[in-house]
């Protein structure tokens, strides 16, 4: 069979393989060194980044990709680790506030270093990708926001 594929087609395909081996890779070191996946970073991070380190459910989702409802999910091991503790809103009991604990600062701290040196370790065999991370970083932003 005989599938044409056009440039942008091609490009989903190669995105995707090269977001597989390098999440893998990510987690991996995450899991061997800090006992974490990588969306488990991914959340502790933007909670992090958020104001006070401080997230309703919806605007964490909204700051890392995933449902509402999927954060829920995965906030609930972190909340067991002591690493976030989550507060309903004053305001209204069916809203809740999530907060990332002063263990989930000291956590997120060590691991950004795992990132760190597995990024440094992966673009260190990438000198071509490592070269242009800044163009990439612009346009991988842009096609975030199309």
């Amino acid at each position: 069979m005989n599938i044409q594929s056009n440039p942008g087609q091609q490009f989903a395909h190669t995105f995707a393989a090269a977001w597989t081996r390098l999440q893998r890779q990510l987690d991996n070191q995450l899991g061997m060194i800090r006992g974490i996946s990588l969306a488990e970073y991914r959340l502790l991070k933007g909670l992090a980044e958020s104001p006070r380190s401080m997230a309703s459910r919806v605007d964490l989702a909204a700051a890392v990709g995933l449902t509402p409802s999927a954060i829920t999910r995965a906030l609930r091991p972190l909340e067991k680790m002591g690493l976030v503790s989550t507060v309903k809103a004053k305001r209204d009991a069916r809203l809740a506030i999530a907060t990332l604990s002063p263990a989930g600062a000291e956590l997120l701290q060590d691991a950004s270093g795992v990132v760190n040196d597995t990024m440094d370790a992966i673009l260190g065999r990438a000198p071509r990708t490592s070269a242009e991370i800044g163009l990439l970083s612009e346009a991988l932003s842009e096609l975030a926001r199309a």
